[in-house]
């Protein structure tokens, strides 16, 4: 897994922008579609079951990222993030671990063609969506700049 410090040397790994809460309902709102979508999609195809699996969880997470204006276009880096964010009990426990086992199952079916066997629960996606959802919503101006400043020393 990437690290902080190296995804602050990376030219698209993460920057401090200003806090977005008109991106962060938008990502939010592509978490929420893209579980519909994989509703739909369902035993039609083990590539796009795990691309859109994973897609689901990265937007949420992407969400709560804009909220506190922390952005970033390399996937490790993301994850990087959210593992700092467990790290701060902002986010659960394990939703790091989630996201990044969804992501390596979505390499190996999209990329590899190993058409392995993807397990969807759309009650577990679903709370995983709305538990960020509420951290978006009830996070404090104050939480923002501590997670902020971690960040910018996070080494």
């Amino acid at each position: 897994m990437a690290t902080i410090s190296w995804c602050k040397q990376q030219k698209k790994g993460m920057q401090l922008i200003e806090p977005n809460e008109n991106l962060s309902r938008e990502y939010m709102q592509t978490a929420q579609e893209t579980l519909d979508i994989l509703k739909t999609i369902s035993g039609k195809s083990k590539v796009w079951l795990a691309t859109t699996k994973y897609y689901c969880e990265y937007f949420a997470i992407y969400s709560l990222m804009m909220r506190i204006g922390v952005k970033c276009e390399i996937h490790d880096c993301t994850i990087a993030i959210s593992q700092k964010l467990e790290e701060m009990r902002i986010i659960p426990e394990g939703y790091t671990k989630r996201i990044d086992q969804d992501k390596q199952l979505r390499i190996d079916n999209q990329y590899y063609l190993k058409n392995k066997e993807v397990q969807i629960n759309y009650t577990e996606l679903l709370e995983f969506i709305l538990t960020i959802k509420s951290i978006n919503q009830k996070i404090t101006q104050k939480e923002i700049k501590t997670i902020r400043e971690e960040m910018t020393k996070t080494k």
